[in-house]
């Protein structure tokens, strides 16, 4: 028996000196962790089980038979972050370069599988040159059962992806289909042709980070969501990340105590927003004072910065904030902001999320670019979005709600629970000059004073509107805060919904949870899979928002079912 407790000594000693002392001292070199590095800094101390530790590929030819590595080309398993059940699979560039295997595929599938199974997130951590050329066809299809489960698993349990190397070709499809990607400055590259194809082919010189860098992926492609300076603080904000998202579709976001008094009130709220609609103000300010502890995650913060997504807490309670930025294009909505918001919206709605829109829109970017880019198939699935979307909405109206732009941004008329405005919002299907221009065009020509008449008519045109009722509420941010806070009106500022308990979805069944699927209560399968009433609230079909300091919301249950 000791024989054999020294040779299973042995052979997990070897399995985790990677490719050996010599590979992993060349990522030190290069400023990179080690994969078995990586994954001891992510997990809690002392939490992490391997998987797979003993298996080695199966290629004889082409000179592999003599590199057999134990566990081959990736580390798998699962362990503890911040107490909750984490599985991952760290790539190891120390072992043929990370090339992926069938059996390294397996070993990626497999923590796939146990992690939708169990209802636990998935992280990746990307480091490879790729299919693994000397397994052939075998390698590619390994790539093609990872892409499969990343479809099966979408929406289901977290899936994050941090490109920490190289991540070329077909690999690049699997951080695609994920929910987010962090890349590591200087060290990560997604491309799916090299510097050399594209010089070759297309005459243009290109340096790898210029094509697949960080900083490209996340300013220009949009692929990127996160960027970090260097590995530790990447995976922190990866753990971060995980704090505001629940295990699966069917639990709630993990709701943390807060020191911040939701009743507090903030002068500074009055000064923020100008009264003036042409003037420009940080809509970042007004995020950082609403929620808890000025604590936002920023989400896509380098791309389409005329809007900002991200996650915060309101009295503990996780939030997706929707906001647009006065600071760049006015915050008008173009055609990145409109995939960004909408993939946003989905993601929060996936995972019961609520979600809280501050929006000061003046409308769609308008020129040809725009149109010919899709402006108007990109901001459809913005609508899209938010109207499917079946978590808590609250939308507030800092300023300007122009046009078809209003509609989108979470509206009354898009299911949106409840709608407030500052003393500052202006609702209208254009600004007051351009509906005085079309409106009164020739009274204004024919006038003896035209500037008058415009004055006098532009007046009018502003307070045409003040009972329409887009707004359940006009806030006055410091000594109207019981407006939000009675319960005596939650009847009507919410919709009533009925939703039932969510389950798991069975990756099996995820093509017949079509939307036109549906069961006797008229919600398709996948609403009823994928959605769920936030923390204590499985089993009501009302709920109301208390609100208080500068929109502080703490979820409240009504209604017991």
């Amino acid at each position: 028996m000791n024989q054999k407790l020294d040779l299973l000594n042995q052979k997990r000693q070897a399995a985790e000196a990677g490719g050996g002392p010599k590979a992993v001292q060349s990522q030190h070199e290069k400023g990179k962790m080690s994969a078995r590095e990586r994954v001891a800094a992510f997990f809690d101390p002392g939490t992490f089980e391997e998987m797979g530790a003993m298996v080695t590929h199966r290629c004889n030819d082409f000179g592999l038979e003599d590199k057999r590595y134990l566990g081959d080309s990736v580390v798998t398993g699962y362990g503890k972050v911040n107490g909750r059940t984490v599985f991952i699979f760290a790539q190891d560039f120390t072992v043929l370069g990370g090339s992926l295997s069938k059996v390294a595929s397996e070993k990626i599938c497999k923590a796939m599988d146990l992690a939708a199974s169990s209802g636990a997130p998935i992280v990746g951590l990307l480091d490879s040159g790729g299919a693994r050329i000397q397994e052939g066809v075998d390698s590619l299809q390994g790539y093609g059962d990872i892409f499969t489960r990343n479809i099966l698993y979408s929406g289901v349990v977290p899936q994050i992806s941090v490109i920490m190397g190289p991540c070329a070709g077909g690999a690049v499809y699997s951080p695609a289909l994920t929910d987010f990607i962090f890349m590591v400055k200087g060290m990560g590259q997604m491309y799916i042709t090299g510097p050399n194809v594209i010089k070759a082919v297309t005459g243009e010189e290109v340096s790898l980070e210029q094509l697949g860098g960080a900083m490209t992926h996340a300013s220009k492609s949009g692929n990127a969501h996160f960027v970090a300076d260097n590995e530790q603080e990447c995976l922190d904000m990866v753990k971060r990340l995980l704090s505001f998202l629940p295990g699966n579709n069917m639990d709630d976001p993990p709701v943390v105590p807060s020191n911040d008094p939701p009743d507090r009130r903030d002068e500074a709220m009055t000064t923020i927003v100008p009264p003036e609609p042409s003037k420009s103000y940080d809509m970042k300010k007004v995020i950082a004072q609403v929620v808890d502890g000025a604590d936002f995650l920023e989400v896509h913060k380098h791309f389409a910065k005329n809007l900002i997504t991200g996650f915060a807490r309101m009295n503990g309670q996780p939030v997706g904030i929707i906001a647009q930025q006065p600071q760049f294009l006015a915050g008008s909505i173009d055609v990145d902001a409109s995939d960004k918001g909408a993939r946003f919206v989905r993601t929060c709605d996936c995972y019961n999320v609520p979600l809280i829109t501050f929006a000061d829109v003046p409308g769609y970017m308008p020129g040809t670019e725009q149109e010919y880019r899709g402006i108007i198939r990109h901001g459809a699935k913005f609508l899209y979005a938010y109207c499917e979307a079946t978590v808590p909405k609250v939308c507030v109206i800092t300023r300007k709600a122009y046009g078809g732009a209003f509609i989108v941004m979470s509206s009354k008329s898009l299911r949106g629970d409840i709608n407030y405005g500052w003393p500052t919002a202006e609702i209208a299907v254009m600004g007051p000059d351009g509906a005085v221009d079309v409106v009164f065009r020739d009274a204004i020509k024919n006038a003896a004073n035209p500037q008058e008449a415009r004055q006098k008519t532009g007046k009018k045109a502003h307070q045409h509107h003040d009972g329409g009722g887009s707004c359940a509420d006009v806030i006055d941010l410091l000594d109207d805060q019981g407006k939000l806070l009675g319960p005596e009106n939650k009847k009507e500022r919410l919709q009533q919904k009925d939703r039932n308990r969510a389950q798991l979805v069975d990756p099996a069944e995820r093509r017949s949870a079509h939307p036109v699927d549906r069961n006797e209560n008229g919600l398709n399968r996948f609403q009823l899979g994928a959605h769920r009433f936030l923390i204590n609230l499985l089993e009501v079909s009302g709920f109301w928002f208390q609100c208080s300091g500068s929109l502080h919301v703490e979820i409240v249950e009504t209604v017991a079912r």
